[in-house]
């Protein structure tokens, strides 16, 4: 079965200051996007599902109308706000979504197929696509417990922003190359020495190996995942709906199915580089490496 792709574009961009997934960054007027869905279709995935706002829903609808492949089925779908678990209301002054976890699970009646998660505003390569397809294809939509799925792992380095902090869920893995746990740090940088450390600036530091793998949120799962990200999107409701900044991160997620033993990840190698805009800096950094790519012949120009 041909597997679907599920794009996380919901995003605010809080740290970006706008809506960095329409901005564009190829010499023709693409965007991020674009390259995420020419590398999906090129892997063979048969469908890709926007997950965003809904002010986002014509300008993309705009941007691809009359671009795509035929038979390339196309969904999109809202992260809301009051998408919760019965009974579990709003809080009054909520303002944003409720993080990757709850993105993903705005797809549920959108994909019966085995289907990959990516973030809209982050470049993985076309290489990395193709790995993730290839498992996702040999793997069967009502597998057997524990679940196999997937995640591709970058080295942390190749992650890095020259313009501020970034957030990566840290990744260990055990043999076999399965994934043993991924723990999210939320103000990593490189220091003027080259160390890499997650500071939050209240006494807790972690250093960080030059060895470390991190996650980019690039995943490949069955649609098994979906009742079990209904179960703990609702216990984290019950534990910090009342945060108004508390995320549902979907690392976390992952990572309380691996150590219950419901789940296997096997870290795909990727030998592709990472970029993404995090910061406005970031910007032009990422049009210079797809315009590289684009005279190395890796993308056609234009692209559709």
């Amino acid at each position: 079965m041909k597997p679907a792709l599920v794009i996380l574009a919901a995003g605010v961009g809080s740290r970006y200051g706008g809506f960095k997934q329409i901005d564009p960054v190829g010499r023709h007027g693409e965007i991020s996007l674009d390259y995420a869905v020419y590398d999906a279709w090129r892997a063979g995935f048969c469908k890709i599902v926007f997950v965003i706002r809904p002010e986002l829903e014509a300008p993309i609808r705009e941007h691809f109308a009359g671009k795509l492949p035929a038979g390339l089925e196309t969904v999109f779908v809202f992260q809301e706000l009051t998408d919760l678990p019965a009974g579990i209301p709003v809080p009054a002054d909520r303002k944003k979504p409720w993080g990757t976890a709850q993105a993903v699970l705005s797809a549920r009646r959108a994909v019966r197929e085995p289907f990959a998660v990516i973030n809209a505003d982050d470049f993985y390569g076309p290489r990395s696509y193709q790995a993730l397809a290839d498992f996702l294809m040999a793997t069967p939509v009502d597998s057997a417990r524990p679940h196999p799925y997937a995640m591709v792992g970058f080295p942390l380095r190749r992650t890095l922003s020259s313009h501020g902090t970034v957030s990566r869920g840290v990744c260990r893995t055990g043999p076999g190359g399965l994934l043993e746990s991924v723990v999210e740090h939320t103000k990593i940088a490189a220091g003027p020495d080259g160390s890499l450390t997650d500071d939050q600036g209240d006494g807790r530091r972690t250093d960080l190996p030059e060895s470390t793998v991190v996650s980019m949120n690039m995943w490949g799962f069955t649609p098994a995942l979906f009742p079990w990200l209904e179960q703990e999107f609702a216990a984290f409701l019950k534990a910090r709906g009342g945060d108004l900044k508390a995320e549902c991160y979907l690392p976390a997620v992952v990572d309380g199915l691996i150590r219950r033993g419901e789940c296997t990840v096997r870290v795909l190698p990727t030998p592709e580089a990472w970029f993404g805009m995090t910061y406005p800096e970031d910007r032009p950094e990422v049009q210079a490496s797809i315009r590289a790519l684009a005279d190395a012949g890796v993308y056609p120009e234009p692209l559709w």
